[in-house]
């Protein structure tokens, strides 16, 4: 008689792995990607990428570095210690935040840092409140770390912003940290100062963790200024954990070089983990890191005017497409309009009714790609990104107007 076999010994993905959801984000844009190499028309409003190169500066001491032996080697896990005293320099100057350099961890790129973030911070069971529509990895990297992610959600009559009232009554026993973001992907919601400084006062008050995602601080429009939890609510400061990093500002989303500031002991411990995970991060991004973070802010003023205009131009012509709304992002590169008006009804024979089949949808017969509310913990949302160029913009959503007209 044949032993039948044990499943859970011979299963050849962990659960914990096998939980891990694909980023929608980078799905759809790979999918968008594949259809333009197969010589589709594809217009993609999928990643959230700067259309801009890098700048020039930053690209020549990358090349420099390439040249210097040093550079070759293995270096400090934590970062090339000029580059964590840069990130303190600049942290000082933008935010208002003053820290040491032995406070900074240098990872690769803003979503390592999430992730060592959590793993640090979390025992199995503790809760994190999160604040929704929420980036995709914030709920993975929670679970992956033995937490439980706990949705606060929002919704355009809020400008998508969570308030005090909301976070107490889903924080419980096993809440340990609150994770806060402004501006945030995927709904370009800014936060004023005030209720910045009551969030956090709250969080001080029932003794939370706090990790709060700065990496869209300097894409904001229309008069309203980016402001540091730490900053205005410096009961925390001590509990906090400042997740940033080069990409969005700087154009440099390849070259991966991110870093969290928290506690010493927060950051040492990070580092360790770090030390087994990855050792040090390039050090010729990191070098190129340096030059962005020293350099001045002129190269990111001029994207954030060209991506301010796209924003205007995307919310006026989203609000003229027929089943959408579309409120006014304040922050990051993100439109994030309702298509529940478009939704349970017929167009080119099919019918769909959630937002994630409307998308499938309009990639299929508009050639256009978009990221549905689903992925974000929002149905009936999408998420168009306005980092790209001014003509594709425009095509891409004539596109979709044209589409959702027919519908009946």
């Amino acid at each position: 008689m044949t032993a039948s076999l044990d499943t859970s010994s011979t299963r050849a993905v962990s659960r914990r792995i096998a939980a891990v959801t694909e980023s929608a984000t980078l799905a759809i844009d790979a999918r968008a990607k594949a259809l333009r190499a197969a010589g589709e028309d594809v217009i993609s409003f999928g990643a959230g990428e700067p259309d801009f190169p890098t700048p020039e500066p930053i690209v020549e001491a990358a090349v420099a570095a390439c040249r210097d032996p040093r550079n070759h080697r293995y270096t400090p896990t934590a970062g090339l210690p000029e580059l964590r005293a840069a990130i303190a320099t600049k942290t000082a100057r933008d935010s208002g935040l003053a820290v040491e350099a032995a406070q900074v961890l240098v990872t690769n790129g803003a979503k390592h840092a999430v992730f060592q973030a959590f793993a640090t911070l979390l025992d199995p069971g503790d809760e994190v409140l999160v604040m929704a529509p929420y980036w995709t990895t914030y709920p993975e990297a929670i679970a992956l770390a033995g937490g439980v992610p706990v949705a606060v959600g929002a919704d355009e009559s809020t400008g998508f912003r969570v308030g005090v009232d909301e976070l107490d009554a889903a924080c419980t026993p096993r809440t340990k940290v609150l994770l806060f973001v402004s501006p945030s992907n995927p709904t370009g919601a800014v936060y004023p100062a005030q209720e910045i400084e009551a969030i956090g006062g709250w969080a001080a008050e029932r003794g939370l963790w706090v990790v709060t995602d700065e990496i869209y601080e300097h894409l904001v429009y229309g008069g309203r200024t980016h402001h540091s939890l730490p900053v205005l609510a410096p009961d925390v400061a001590e509990r906090c954990v400042v997740i940033n990093g080069v990409a969005k500002t700087y154009a440099m989303t390849g070259w991966r070089v991110g870093w969290l500031i928290g506690p010493d002991d927060i950051v040492k411990a990070a580092t360790n983990l770090q030390s087994h995970a990855t050792s040090n991060v390039s050090n010729i991004a990191q070098a190129a890191a340096v030059a962005a973070v020293r350099g001045d802010l002129s190269a990111a003023a001029e994207m954030r005017e060209a991506f301010d205009r796209r924003r205007r131009t995307m919310v006026r012509m989203l609000r003229e497409t027929t089943g959408v709304e579309c409120p006014e992002p304040l922050g990051a590169f993100y439109c994030f309009p309702s298509v529940k008006g478009a939704l349970g009804r017929t167009i080119r024979g099919r019918t769909p009714q959630s937002s994630a089949e409307l998308a499938e949808l309009v990639l299929d017969e508009a050639e256009v790609a978009v990221v549905p509310g689903e992925a974000f913990g929002a149905p009936g949302y999408f998420r168009l990104s306005y980092a790209l160029g001014d003509d594709d913009l425009v095509e891409g959503v004539t596109r979709l107007q044209k589409l959702l007209a027919e519908a009946t």
